[in-house]
């Protein structure tokens, strides 16, 4: 068995961590340097993440997320959002491929008007699922990347979004798309993993 596969069975939900455990900025920025070759549509790179480790701003995010001890005791509590706004990026993201000469002007013009008629042109809604769905392909390989490093996550939705956004300053153009809770993970009491469904009851091939 492959290493990655030993990572994808032994990731989790952790429910309880170790509170002692502390991961640093420096280990943040490790994972975070790997998380930035995540898919995204059109490379716009959707995912915005704003990680809490502040004592007084971590109680803020606890009250926000229903109180759920695993906030106290977690060594980051991990906002990740999506932007609404991502494709207003797509002139900025394509530059660099001009400087080098991989696309002409003509290519990168063509390159932001097509993106840019793409998204306007199918509205907010849209614009909403393109942020939660590219910000959630992030946020899996964030949480697969910091179990090869030996932390433990639990992606979390129990939360008040609006009083998240208001505790941590949120521009309207991000929208809050799960919290993962981050550190090491508690083992004593855990239960066996939920049950898995065989895969003929979600896999069919060639239509439903």
């Amino acid at each position: 068995m492959s290493e990655f596969t030993n990572v994808v069975k032994e990731r989790r939900s952790a429910t309880k961590f170790h509170p002692e455990a502390k991961i640093s900025e420096q280990e943040l920025e490790e994972i975070f340097s790997l998380v930035k070759y995540a898919p995204s549509a059109f490379n716009l790179q959707h995912a915005h993440y704003v990680v809490v480790q502040d004592p007084e701003k971590k109680d803020k995010v606890y009250e926000a997320a229903n109180k759920q001890y695993k906030i106290k005791t977690a060594s980051a509590a991990i906002l990740v959002l999506g932007d609404l706004n991502a494709y207003e990026n797509v002139r900025h993201l394509n530059e660099g491929m001009l400087h080098l000469g991989i696309i002409n002007k003509q290519e990168l013009d063509m390159t932001v008007e097509s993106v840019t008629q793409f998204y306007e042109n199918r509205g907010d809604s849209f614009k909403r699922d393109e942020a939660i769905r590219n910000a959630s392909l992030s946020a899996m390989l964030f949480m697969l990347i910091a179990k090869d490093r030996g932390w433990d996550t639990c992606p979390m939705i129990g939360f008040d979004p609006e009083q998240m956004r208001q505790e941590l300053n949120i521009p309207d153009q991000y929208v809050p798309v799960m919290l993962i809770a981050l550190g090491k993970e508690d083992v004593s009491g855990q239960r066996l993993r939920g049950y898995r469904k065989p895969v003929g009851e979600f896999v069919t091939y060639n239509g439903f």
